[in-house]
């Protein structure tokens, strides 16, 4: 199986503390979805607030993400799917695209 990491988008600022708890359910039940889809959940994550985000760009250092942006990444998990088709049935059905959006990216390697 190839490995995908998903990536989760949510509008901006986007804190996991803040999201609504049918929300919060919905994605604790996608994992059921994906093994039921055939696929695997590897390890998954979501991060704090983009607030608590440093950026690194050349010497320059900043607190908080680098640009304003309209959706920030919310989390991520690392998906094994038999084919980037495969990855795009289970993330459709992913709650990160009710507000906000999925990325597929295979992993190199």
């Amino acid at each position: 199986m190839t490995q995908y990491a998903i990536l989760l988008y949510a509008p901006a600022p986007a804190d996991v503390a803040d999201m609504p708890a049918e929300e919060m359910e919905a994605h604790m039940r996608h994992s059921d979805d994906v093994e039921e889809l055939g696929g695997h959940i590897v390890s998954g994550y979501a991060l704090h607030s983009s607030a608590m985000a440093t950026s690194v760009r050349g010497d320059t250092v900043t607190d908080g993400p680098f640009i304003e942006a309209k959706e920030v990444i919310a989390g991520f998990y690392i998906l094994e799917a038999r084919d980037l088709d495969h990855a795009l049935e289970i993330s459709r059905r992913n709650p990160a695209t009710w507000r906000g959006g999925v990325e597929i990216r295979p992993l190199l390697g």
